[in-house]
């Protein structure tokens, strides 16, 4: 059989063209080689921090704020230092959290705190007030629902009571906490 370059030259043009496509599927796909793109830094900082999320009539409901807040591009991660949070609800007492460091989810809606975790709730009519110490605390700001899986010790008026994973919401006061429960219950003395 006899290859004449009729015969030939169409299948050299389809072999160029799959090497062709080739290469340029693999440039393509190909990272950049940029190695800052790769690295973690901050794309930008600020210092004296704070955020106000505001109710349906206009009022200030949660504040938020850091003395440096720290975003970063390559995870769209937000850190804070020395994060502070503040709820305040009309018919509820204000409560405050506080830590070392936090990180915040995307949207803003959930708050992760690390290190000397400070939760107090103020007293009203029927409760004294509350502090809750911590390693750790995931807040959900929208369900105004507080969660650690840490050791937890809480002390409200004249009682205490600690353990290990902890679930409060504070809208309805419901308080789950998970295994090594120990409770102080003092009594006014007459």
């Amino acid at each position: 059989m006899r290859f004449s370059t009729t015969r030939l030259f169409p299948l050299g043009l389809m072999l160029v063209l799959a090497l062709l496509t080739f290469w340029l599927d693999r440039a393509v796909r190909e990272e950049p080689s940029n190695p800052s793109a790769r690295r973690h830094d901050p794309d930008y900082l600020i210092h004296d921090f704070s955020s106000i999320s505001y109710n349906r009539l206009g009022s200030a409901e949660t504040t938020i704020t850091a003395s440096k807040m720290l975003h970063y591009p390559d995870d769209d991660s937000t850190e804070l230092l020395s994060p502070r949070v503040v709820q305040q609800k009309p018919t509820e007492p204000r409560f405050t959290v506080s830590a070392e460091r936090g990180v915040l989810a995307r949207e803003g809606d959930e708050i992760f705190l690390y290190d000397n975790v400070l939760l107090v709730r103020e007293a009203d009519e029927q409760h004294p007030g509350t502090r809750m110490t911590t390693s750790f605390l995931h807040v959900l700001r929208d369900r105004s629902i507080v969660r650690t899986d840490r050791e937890v010790h809480i002390v409200e008026g004249r009682r205490s009571l600690s353990g290990r994973g902890l679930e409060y919401n504070n809208d309805t006061r419901e308080l789950l906490i998970r295994s090594d429960v120990t409770a102080r219950y003092e009594t006014d003395k007459p």
